[in-house]
C-alpha cells in the first residue's frame, strides 16, 4: 500500500474510533426535520410552476452558461435579477456567486490585506474561516456573541479592520447581538461583514433578514445571503456598494475563475425571491413558538433560539447519534452534528424546524425526543 493510502486509512479509521465519521446516504426518513428549507420553496409546486412561466421568458435559454461571467457566460437577466435581489435587500448593488461558500472565500480572501485585522465570532461558519486563510489580513476570533469581548480585540487591531459574524448561527440557531455590534464598529472605524445565510426568509419584513429588521443596512459593509437554505435554490449574492461589487467582479477569484451558474439557476433565485414577497413569514415562527412550549414543558434542555434551528445538547457524539438513529427510526429525519463540527462536548441534535411541518408532527417529535431522554 502506497503510504498516502496508508495516511487516508488511518484519518479514516481515526473518525470511525471516535465515532465522528461523515457517511453519504440517499435513504431519508419521512417527516423532515433536518433540512434548511424553512419555507419549504426546494419542494414548492408554486415555486416550480413560477420557474416554467419565467423560463419561457427567457430568450436564447441554454443548458449551461458556457463559461465565466468574465467571458461568456453574463448576461442581462443576471444582471437584471442582481438589481431584483439587492433592492428587495434595500442595498445598493450585489454580485451573484455560485455559493454561499464561493461568497464568503471571494469577499474575505481579496479584501482584507497585509496589515489589516479580521475579528471573527468563535462559531463563524468554515466558508468565512477559509475566506480568511486565504487574505494575508491577521485574523484574531472572539468569544461567541461576547461584547466585550469584541471590543478588546478592536482596542488592539491593525490597519483597515473587518468584523464578521452570521445574524443567525447555524449549528447554535441563535441571533447576534448585531445593533452592539455596529456600535462598536462605527466606534472603532471597523468594517461589519454579515453572513444572513439563516436569517433570510426568517427574519425581517417579507424576510429580508435581521440587518433589515434591525435598520442596520447602512451601518454594515457586506452582506452575503444564500440562496440554498429559506429561498430553496442554489447560489448566493454579496450585498453593498456599487464599488464593493466592482471590486468583487475585479478582485475575487471565487467569482473570476469559476463558471457561471445556467440560467435556469439564475430564474429559480428570481422566482424565489417573487414568492418570498408574497410568502406569510409568521407561519415559521408559529412553528418555533409550538416547539418551544413543548419542549419546555418537558423540561427538555434545548439551546436558547428564536430561529428556525434548535439544538438539542449531548455529553457525546455516541449519545447523540443514538438519539437520532432513534427518532430516524421512528420516522423523523433528525440528524446528529457531531465533533469536530461542533466543540466536543456539546455534540447535538439539530432539529430544523418548516412551514410544511404540521403541529402533530412537531408533538411527536417532542414526544419521541422525550421519550429517549427518559429512557436514555
Amino acid at each position: 500500500m502506497h503510504k498516502i493510502e496508508q495516511f487516508l486509512n488511518s484519518k479514516l479509521q481515526e473518525r470511525k474510533d471516535n465515532l465522528s465519521i461523515r457517511n453519504l446516504s440517499t435513504s431519508l426518513p419521512p417527516v423532515d426535520f433536518c433540512s434548511n428549507d424553512y419555507l419549504g420553496f426546494a419542494q414548492s409546486a408554486e415555486l416550480q410552476q413560477l420557474v416554467s412561466a419565467l423560463t419561457q421568458q427567457v430568450p436564447r435559454y441554454k443548458n449551461g452558461s458556457g463559461g465565466s461571467r468574465l467571458l461568456s457566460g453574463n448576461t442581462t437577466y443576471i444582471e437584471e435579477t442582481e438589481h431584483f435581489i439587492a433592492s428587495f435587500h434595500g442595498a445598493a448593488s450585489g454580485l451573484i456567486f455560485n455559493s454561499g461558500y464561493d461568497a464568503n472565500v471571494g469577499l474575505l480572501s481579496s479584501i482584507p490585506q497585509r496589515g489589516n485585522t479580521i475579528i471573527t465570532d468563535e462559531l463563524v461558519h468554515a466558508s468565512i474561516i477559509d475566506g480568511c486563510r486565504l487574505s494575508h489580513a491577521t485574523r484574531y476570533k472572539f468569544a461567541h456573541n461576547d461584547i466585550n469581548a469584541l471590543e478588546t480585540r478592536l482596542k488592539t487591531a491593525q490597519g483597515s479592520i473587518f468584523v464578521v459574524v452570521e445574524s443567525v448561527y447555524s449549528m447554535d440557531g441563535d441571533t447576534a447581538p448585531l445593533t452592539a455590534i455596529a456600535v462598536l464598529c462605527e466606534k472603532y472605524g471597523a468594517n461589519l461583514i454579515v453572513d444572513e445565510a439563516h436569517a433570510t426568509g426568517i427574519f425581517g419584513e417579507m424576510g429580508k433578514g435581521l440587518v433589515h429588521q434591525l435598520n442596520l443596512t447602512n451601518q454594515v459593509f457586506a452582506t452575503v445571503v444564500t440562496f440554498g437554505k429559506a429561498i430553496g435554490a442554489h447560489g448566493a449574492i454579496v450585498l453593498g456598494s456599487q464599488n464593493l461589487r466592482h471590486y468583487l467582479i475585479n478582485f475575487a477569484r471565487s467569482f473570476i475563475y469559476t463558471t457561471a451558474a445556467p440560467i435556469h439557476n439564475i430564474i429559480t433565485v428570481n422566482a424565489a425571491y417573487q414568492l418570498l414577497g408574497k410568502t406569510d413569514c409568521t407561519i415559521i415562527h408559529q412553528k418555533i413558538a409550538l416547539f418551544r412550549k413543548l419542549i419546555k414543558a418537558k423540561n427538555i434542555q434545548a439551546l436558547d433560539s428564536e430561529s428556525a434551528i434548535q439544538g438539542i445538547l449531548f455529553p457525546s457524539n455516541e449519545q447523540a447519534k443514538q438519539a437520532a438513529t432513534t427518532l430516524q427510526q421512528a420516522g423523523f429525519d433528525v440528524r446528529a452534528i457531531l465533533s469536530p463540527t461542533v466543540a466536543l462536548g456539546k455534540e447535538r441534535l439539530r432539529i430544523c424546524l418548516h412551514t410544511f411541518n404540521t403541529d402533530e408532527e412537531i408533538t411527536s417529535l417532542v414526544n419521541h425526543l422525550n421519550e429517549f431522554q427518559l429512557n436514555g
